[in-house]
């Protein structure tokens, strides 16, 4: 039976979503308002390319007539829109998530979800999605009351580049987004938020050197709720060259991150990181989760590298995504309903399809 599958975006992440799925088997369709790009995305990996407005519901619903399965690559912000139409029509739905705010709509989106024998997952791309699928492998499996829960991952240049000792892996909007929101924890055994680029911290990483970390907003999914009162302490940074988190809180302390204004100051600082930043080079993702009981700390890593086709960070970011709607469309992946990437597949199944495209996990005991 064929899986008709529709990538939404042919950006950076859709497009090796869409030579993810075509290898996997699937009948794929991208869809860019763009029609050139989806063009030749589409002709690039063996695809059917659509023009689509995500913006006009009536386009969209008719676009998404007949598929089994939509993995969306468009900005968080369609995110209620496009989980709804999917439903509508059918169809699983998969996107990458990184808003609180947005994944909390889409899970009033469950009895309908469960009413159409779909599944709708948001927050399945590196992190929120890959990152917390292990965090939350190692709380379930490791022996002892887990005390504490941890996160650290990065997409960086080999090398520190530029002032900011970083490249522009996406969209920069996005990036602000992660360093202006409110960061969700759990401290003492208690939810809370705190600052973005705050709390920071040295990381050693063997063959990179000293990186620093720094809170930022959306890595956490939804578990800072699901183990508030179970553990004591959750938490997600990122990890960046050191002097980058600083600079950047510098530049949110001067008011650069303000939306309002004509034009915005916000909108000045990302008009010249997408001019200045450079892009394209080489590029790698590190990725440490732990968790640490009484008697133990247990760590699972990842270290991915650019493979000569896509980036690290876009193949750690379609990837997980791409391996958890085959899984759903060919039937080992059964759970129908709104959830999040760590309580829609577990480590193992998702760990295993992954491997043909060369992400590989360790897993340690100390």
């Amino acid at each position: 039976m064929t899986t008709n599958t529709l990538v939404l975006g042919a950006g950076i992440v859709g497009s090796a979503a869409v030579w993810d799925l075509v290898r996997r088997g699937h009948t794929v369709t991208v869809a860019d308002v763009d029609p050139m790009v989806a063009d030749e995305v589409a002709a690039s990996f063996g695809a059917s390319p659509a023009h689509l407005n995500v913006s006009d519901g009536r386009q969209l619903m008719t676009l998404l007539d007949g598929f089994d399965a939509v993995v969306s690559a468009v900005p968080y912000r369609f995110g209620v829109a496009v989980a709804g139409a999917a439903i509508r029509a059918g169809a699983h739905y998969v996107d990458f998530g990184g808003n609180p705010t947005v994944v909390a709509r889409q899970s009033e989106l469950n009895g309908a979800a469960v009413n159409a024998g779909v599944l709708v997952a948001p927050d399945c791309g590196l992190a929120p999605g890959l990152a917390n699928v292990m965090a939350e492998h190692l709380i379930s499996t490791t022996p002892g009351r887990v005390r504490s829960v941890q996160m650290r991952v990065g997409a960086l240049p080999p090398e520190p580049v530029g002032a900011l000792g970083y490249q522009l892996a996406f969209d920069p909007a996005g990036l602000i987004n992660e360093y202006a929101e409110p960061c969700e924890i759990v401290e003492n055994g208690s939810y809370r938020t705190v600052d973005p680029l705050t709390r920071f911290e040295t990381v050693e990483w063997e063959g990179r050197g000293p990186l620093e970390a720094f809170a930022t907003a959306g890595g956490t999914s939804t578990m800072c709720h699901d183990y508030e009162g179970s553990v004591d302490h959750l938490e997600y940074k990122t990890l960046r060259f050191p002097g980058h988190g600083r600079i950047f809180a510098a530049i949110r302390g001067m008011g650069l991150f303000d939306e309002t204004g004509e034009p915005s100051p916000r909108s000045v600082l990302l008009t010249a990181l997408y001019r200045t930043l450079p892009r394209g080079d080489d590029d790698l993702v590190l990725v440490r989760v732990w968790v640490k009981t009484d008697e133990a700390t247990r760590t699972m890593e990842i270290e991915d590298v650019h493979d000569g086709r896509f980036s690290a960070l876009a193949r750690t970011t379609a990837f997980p995504a791409t391996a958890l709607i085959d899984l759903v469309t060919r039937g080992i992946v059964t759970k129908t309903g709104v959830h999040t990437m760590q309580r829609a597949i577990d480590a193992d199944a998702l760990i295993k399809a992954l491997q043909p495209v060369g992400i590989t996990v360790t897993d340690r005991r100390s």
